[in-house]
């Protein structure tokens, strides 16, 4: 568990972090703010895919979601 946490903890500033450096080398007539922006949304985007999958993921294997059995 805790290593999904530190991969978590890695994954999506660094995806933040990617997503803003590329949107400001290839579109440099976009301000600072748009560009922290949009990042921010692709990586909400990303996170609510993951959690999504994961939440489908969990319901096919349990019988009982409740009391997870």
């Amino acid at each position: 568990m805790l290593l999904t946490l530190a991969w978590g903890s890695l994954f999506f500033p660094g995806l933040f972090a990617l997503c803003t450096w590329a949107l400001r080398r290839s579109r440099p007539e976009w301000t600072n703010t748009d560009c922290v922006m949009i990042s921010t949304r692709l990586v909400s985007s990303v996170q609510a895919v993951l959690a999504t999958g994961s939440g489908i993921v969990i319901m096919r294997s349990c019988s009982d979601v409740i009391t997870g059995s």
